[in-house]
């Protein structure tokens, strides 16, 4: 069929077919790829444009219900990079663009609601969005609604646009300002490609891939057939793990001495076994995604089922066989031994208290599917771009299993839709690479949203029970825990977060004697995956509930208890180090007024129908990935006088560009360069030198350091006897010189065999203040307001740090109240996975900074991602406990857990 539309006031001609989705038309033919597709089926708004007036979701309106002569708006249509409209200037004045893969939906969806309603309240801006189902699973909704609110304010002539641009103070200085970041125009003119906008820009001879997918969890591969499918239309080769050279395995690289595995377990396709649902078994390259999809079909696989062991107490029951034959299920074994034995302790105390604990399979939920693609250069060198946060951790994981060496590859960031984690773990580019490999041609591949969450890696959950033993004035003198990590097939990783138990169960208290175990367990449910906290917000759930619980048996408040026990100096932490800074009295001090007045606004505004309730928690994380890591960054200076930093600081959509320019600006103070004569050049293997992955909040310390080391020996070389400073020409006739390698490694050390050791040079310490309602007919929660009182060290850039604490906030809510990955069929989308909309999380979230300088963090910083996820959910189950009664220990905390609780009482 053919169509004339007006499209951003321009009249255009498409050919579709009636079937065709407008999104895909106006990607595809037309180019306009700030419309993006996120979840495919009308449930996360990042599709939005405006159809004859009206603002629709386009990944489900098909091209036979689109009028003829249809007048449509999409993002280029408001503003572009030389022209932006005060919306985009908004969005990027109040960091309103993290990752950015929403944020045309949003401008979209915020032009049509100020086409309506020029003067909107907040609550206003919130129904909208609750309305037409914008989703960020980034920002916690807040800073969206303020650049609203602020974009309103100068479209009516109320406040000059001026307001909405940033001006560097007089100083000079960026560093802790709210600069906007380097990627904000292109995210907020919907001109920053992802994977997907890229995938249309390749090369004619690109081959689309799809995904011959497992659908049940546990098997023997008896045959893979794949004979009528390459004779299907467009069809260029079905490639098997009989196409890949090498050993067709991704290894876990880092895999801990006592570790019964040996780090092999995880296939790039599979050869003998089905681990998991989704496994990837074929993999079949067309010229079409199409014709690619169309095939799938025709791949006959002959299954032997196997016992499903969904969870960890299935894998460990007596009859379980071994999912990998000669593994134990139970791989990995984890002691914490700190003072002295606990058992004379315990039987002595005045007071002993004991709880279990679940935290349950979280799903990451980005709102960009996972999406990549491999090609050879001109020299045969294999280049894989993809969304991963770690690209040369990567390619020392897949190397060996596609029979590449490494310098014969290189791994290339693209610009990412956010991660959360789960990017910390390879998902395509090892079956990317194998499509190029087998069949010499470009291969791309993009997942659909329910790939996307049936095969990444999710939260491991965790049981965990946990016992404190105090005098009956309420000081701390022991802990006793054991806790269970379901990591699913693939052992990745697994041993380090289970050491996450020994380090956090009971952080931020003097505990002098601590004794416990952990263990990891395979299973047949979706792979361990790091996720934003890594092992803190499932360490620290049963501790900081259990303080409550132990607050309630003494007959103490919560905060008095907390306040009691908290890091002073001669405290340690658990793993018997001595904290870097002891501000956690400061900040209760902080929060202890927000919390009288809150507990008295919940009594006021209580009534039989809603009860209303105050929670308080601790949340400690650690900056790195344990014991002396290793960033390194090189800087260079240019010809015209200006400084390129090279620098793989893997960006989940938090700020790797802010972060590496708001560094090394302050690092080149002296040279006086403004902020646009900073270069980044980032996340390529082939370009910059190994930074790590951008995991464990390690990136503003590590590469932060590895940034600053680089850019003060550039100073350093430019720096003349009289003080002044070499130019580019000086430096080149005095054969100087112009590339500098930067390093930093932490000044830590690894953990025993009983947890103990100085794993971290640095932390990061959060008190959490939950406000709640429980409506009690139906037991749903409602929280209607948190607070953070946090010490991330010297801010770097307060719109990056506040985006990173605010998102990690509403995550915090998702994981307490909506958020699980159990039943791969109901939580396999959004909405049946519990994403929080923007109605789910509360407008009223404040940030108190306690800004103690870190003496090993880069001017002062520590790292900030992590720790806002550490400690909301515990603070959340506290006040739903203070409001109602019902204590609930096994997250998330459904209606019908609280309704069942309420009806117990």
């Amino acid at each position: 069929m053919k169509k004339t539309l007006t499209v951003n006031g321009v009249s255009r001609m498409v050919v579709a077919k009636p079937t065709d989705l407008l999104a895909d038309v106006l990607r595809k033919s037309l180019g306009l790829t700030s419309v993006k597709i996120g979840c495919g089926q009308g449930q996360c708004g990042s599709c939005s444009i405006i159809l004859d007036g009206k603002l629709i979701r386009s990944c489900t309106r098909k091209m036979g219900r689109v009028p003829e002569g249809a007048a449509i708006t999409t993002l280029e249509g408001i503003g572009t990079p030389g022209n932006l409209h005060p919306i985009q200037m908004a969005w990027m004045a109040y960091g309103g663009a993290q990752c950015g893969f929403c944020s045309p939906g949003f401008i979209v969806s915020t032009y049509a609601l100020l086409e309506t309603n020029p003067n909107p309240t907040r609550t206003e801006v919130r129904d909208w969005f609750q309305k037409y189902r914008n989703v960020c699973r980034c920002t916690g909704y807040k800073p969206l609604v303020d650049a609203v609110m602020a974009a309103a304010e100068v479209m009516r002539g109320d406040a000059p646009v001026e307001s909405l641009e940033f001006k560097i103070p007089a100083d000079g200085r960026i560093w802790g300002t709210k600069y906007p970041r380097p990627s904000a125009v292109a995210k907020v003119t919907g001109t920053w490609d992802f994977g997907a906008d890229l995938g249309l820009k390749l090369p004619d001879d690109t081959l689309h891939c799809a995904l011959v997918q497992a659908e049940v969890s546990h098997a023997n591969i008896k045959s893979i057939d794949v004979t009528e499918a390459e004779k299907m239309p467009g069809v260029y080769k079905v490639v098997t793990h009989r196409d890949i050279k090498g050993k067709n395995r991704i290894t876990g690289l880092i895999t801990f001495p006592t570790n019964k595995g040996d780090g092999w377990d995880r296939p790039i396709l599979c050869d003998e076994k089905v681990f998991q649902y989704g496994d990837a078994i074929a993999i079949v390259c067309a010229d079409t995604e199409d014709h690619a999809h169309d095939a799938v079909a025709k791949v006959k696989v002959e299954l032997e089922q196997l016992p499903e062991y969904m969870s960890a107490p299935a894998a460990m029951a007596d009859d379980a066989i071994e999912i990998h034959p000669g593994t134990p299920n139970v791989y990995y074994t984890q002691k914490v031994a700190k003072g002295e034995d606990t058992k004379p302790i315990f039987e002595q105390a005045d007071v002993v208290l004991e709880g279990d604990y679940y935290t349950q399979r979280q799903p990451h939920m980005p709102i960009e599917p996972d999406v990549g693609f491999a090609y050879t250069d001109e020299d045969g060198k294999l280049f894989i771009h993809s969304k991963s946060i770690g690209v040369h951790l990567h390619m020392y994981m897949i190397a060996p299993g596609l029979g590449v060496e490494p310098e014969n590859m290189a791994l290339v960031q693209n610009p990412t839709g956010g991660t959360f984690g789960y990017k910390f773990s390879p998902t395509m580019e090892a079956l990317v690479g194998a499509a190029t490999l087998a069949t010499g041609h470009p291969a791309f591949l993009r997942y659909n949203w329910y790939q996307q969450q049936t095969y990444t890696g999710k939260r491991s959950p965790q049981f965990t029970t946990v016992r404190l033993a105090a005098t009956k004035d309420g000081k701390l003198l022991g802990l006793e825990s054991d806790w269970t990590v379901d990591h699913g097939p693939y052992s990745e990783f697994g041993d380090l977060l289970t050491l996450r138990g020994a380090q956090f169960i009971g952080a931020g208290y003097d505990i002098p004697a601590i004794r416990g175990e952990g263990r990891t367990v395979c299973t047949n449910h979706c792979w361990g995956a790091a996720f934003r906290g890594y092992g803190g917000p499932e360490a620290e759930f049963p501790s900081e509930v259990l303080m409550d619980e132990l607050a309630e048996k003494l007959g103490m408040d919560p905060l008095e208890l907390r306040y009691r026990n908290v890091y002073r100096e001669g405290s340690t932490t658990p793993t018997g180090q001595d904290p870097e800074v002891y501000s956690l009295p400061q900040m209760l001090d902080i929060t202890r007024p927000k919390y009288e007045e809150a507990k008295k606004r919940a009594a006021a505004n209580s009534t039989a129908e809603v009860k209303r309730g105050v929670g308080l928690a601790l949340g400690i994380y650690g900056s790195g990935l344990d014991g002396p890591d290793t960033a390194e960054v090189d800087s260079e200076l240019n010809a015209d006088g200006s400084v390129t930093i090279y620098s793989c600081w893997g960006d989940h959509g938090q700020g790797a560009d802010m972060g590496t320019l708001g560094t090394a600006h302050e690092a080149l103070r002296p040279l006086n360069l403004a902020p646009d004569r900073i270069r980044l050049v980032m996340g390529d293997t082939s370009l910059a030198p190994n930074a790590g992955p951008a995991g464990g909040s390690r990136s503003q310390v590590m590469v932060g350091g590895a940034t600053k080391n680089a850019c003060e020996q550039l100073v350093a070389a430019m720096r003349k006897p009289d003080g002044s400073f070499r130019t580019h020409g000086e430096m080149v006739a005095e054969k100087l010189d112009l590339r500098y390698n930067g390093k930093f490694t932490a000044p830590a050390n690894d953990c025993d065999a009983n947890g103990q050791g100085n794993p971290f040079c640095c932390y990061m310490y959060g008190v959490f203040l939950a406000e709640v309602a429980v409506d009690t007919a139906s037991g749903k929660t409602s929280v209607e307001k948190m607070t953070m009182v946090a010490d991330v060290g010297v801010v770097n850039n307060y719109l990056v740090v506040d985006g990173q604490i605010y998102g990690g906030l509403a995550q915090g809510i998702g994981l307490a109240l909506t958020e699980d990955y159990e039943d791969i069929k109901k939580h396999s989308t959004m909405a049946g996975a519990g994403i929080p909309y923007i109605k789910d999380i509360p407008d009223d979230m404040e940030i108190v900074y306690v800004e103690s300088p870190r003496p090993d963090g880069p001017f002062g910083a520590s790292g900030v991602g992590e720790v806002p996820l550490c400690g909301p959910h515990p603070a959340i189950i506290n006040a739903i406990h203070n409001a109602c009664g019902v204590r609930i220990r096994e997250l998330p905390a459904y209606p019908e857990k609280v309704l069942a609780g309420l009806k117990a009482l």
